[in-house]
């Protein structure tokens, strides 16, 4: 006996239109727009913290990273009707009246906040223009209130000298376009001139193409010093007992746990010439005490510390793939005639290249841009990038050659990034 089934939908499914509905009296086509989009904005609401996130604390950061190293805008905000006639100057001889008596309004009429900017920005093209700008800023002030209507060229070189001086006003052409290269040139010991274009800056100011190669150098040597210690601590966390493997574990977590400054001061203590480990070399009579080593304050300290700050960055990943790796490969190999040593060069390496190669790149990126370990422990010596910085940030306030340096330093290290890609594949780095 043959048995049919029923497969159309009851009378009672469709609506008048002859559309199919749900048990709710909802047209389906309906039912599931509402479901598809209730689902979109469920999923817009779980992606949009972390979308945000990104965007405001690395985007919008290297973007305006990127717009103060170019940007150039406030002399031209500052001295409007200056600039506006400065073209029509030969710069060979002093200007004409006309140009003294805009920069004088310019001056005069100007926002406190805004001079100070500008001053300071005019003082990295030609040093004493800050003064000079304070110093006549009160003395137009005063002849505005007066009234005064010239002579201005006369008047101006009368307050000051340094305005019957050609090359303050040559100073000013290298500032007349609101973007400029000059922050870029400036961080590698070169300047723009206005007839041979760029120029190295004279002898006793370059100091930045010294401070790119120590960074990169400090950044290579501790990468290599991590891996040499990291390497074979990371085999031990991997192979040993397990009991025996936690207790090596929490001696390269605990460094985590203590602040950082702590751990610093602590190396201070020890490598100062009156220090621990002085005191220990002389005890053993391993030193004189007249030939103490000087491991502080210079560039020995500086590679000491980082290093033992940056171990942990090293030993994790290599530990987390070594971890992966099955005993079995080893037993083969010896079993298949090669002795201890060749098996773990010829089977266990290659297959730890992947921690290798995330360590690397995580202990370099990390070691190019560090700025406490120097600034406390590396003296004149041990300086790097990331202190001149800092120092132009905090002290000079010159932010838009502070961001050139950040800017060439973000291109170096993806430079890296991809020659590492190439080299060995960032798709073999693996953190575990």
């Amino acid at each position: 006996m043959a048995v049919t089934y029923n497969t159309a939908p009851a009378a009672d499914e469709y609506n008048a239109a002859g559309e199919l509905m749900t048990a709710d009296g909802i047209p389906l086509k309906q039912a599931l727009k509402k479901s598809q989009r209730r689902n979109m904005f469920a999923a817009l609401g779980l992606v949009a913290p972390p979308f945000l996130f990104l965007v405001l604390l690395f985007i919008v950061p290297v973007l305006s990273l990127m717009v103060y190293s170019v940007d150039d805008r406030k002399v031209n905000t500052y001295l409007p009707k200056t600039f506006a006639l400065y073209d029509q100057w030969d710069g060979k001889d002093l200007p004409n009246e006309p140009l003294y008596k805009a920069i004088y309004e310019d001056i005069s009429s100007a926002p406190g906040l805004l001079m100070g900017q500008s001053s300071t920005r005019m003082n990295y093209a030609k040093s004493r223009w800050k003064s000079l700008i304070k110093k006549s800023n009160r003395k137009f002030k005063a002849l505005k209130r007066k009234n005064f209507a010239g002579p201005y060229k006369e008047e101006l070189i009368k307050i000051d000298k340094r305005w019957g001086d050609i090359t303050f006003w040559q100073s000013l052409a290298i500032m007349k376009n609101n973007f400029t290269s000059g922050y870029f040139a400036n961080a590698i010991d070169y300047k723009i001139d206005q007839e041979k274009g760029y120029v190295a800056q004279p002898e006793y100011r370059r100091i930045y193409q010294t401070l790119w190669w120590r960074t990169f150098e400090v950044a290579i040597i501790v990468t290599l010093c991590t891996l040499l210690l990291g390497y074979p601590v990371s085999h031990l966390l991997a192979t040993l007992p397990l009991r025996y493997a936690n207790v090596l574990m929490i001696c390269v977590l605990m460094p985590f746990w203590t602040s950082l400054l702590v751990r610093i001061v602590a190396w201070m203590v020890m490598l100062q010439q009156n220090g621990v480990v002085n005191d220990t070399l002389v005890s053993a009579g391993i030193l004189g005490d007249e030939n103490r080593l000087a491991m502080m304050y210079n560039y020995t300290g500086t590679i000491i510390v980082m290093t033992q700050i940056l171990l942990p960055f090293m030993i994790l990943p290599i530990y987390s793939v070594m971890k992966g790796i099955s005993p079995a490969y080893m037993k083969a190999a010896q079993n298949l005639g090669a002795t201890p040593t060749l098996a773990f060069i010829k089977v266990y390496m290659p297959q730890t290249l992947p921690g290798i190669g995330a360590g690397a790149i995580l202990v370099f990126i990390v070691s190019i841009g560090y700025y406490i370990t120097p600034e406390l422990v590396g003296g004149k010596d041990g300086q790097l990038i990331g202190n001149a910085i800092a120092g132009h940030l905090q002290q000079t306030l010159n932010w838009g050659l502070a961001a050139a340096m950040g800017v060439l330093l973000l291109i170096g290290v993806l430079v890296l990034y991809w020659v590492y890609d190439k080299i060995v594949g960032i798709d073999n780095m693996r953190m575990g």
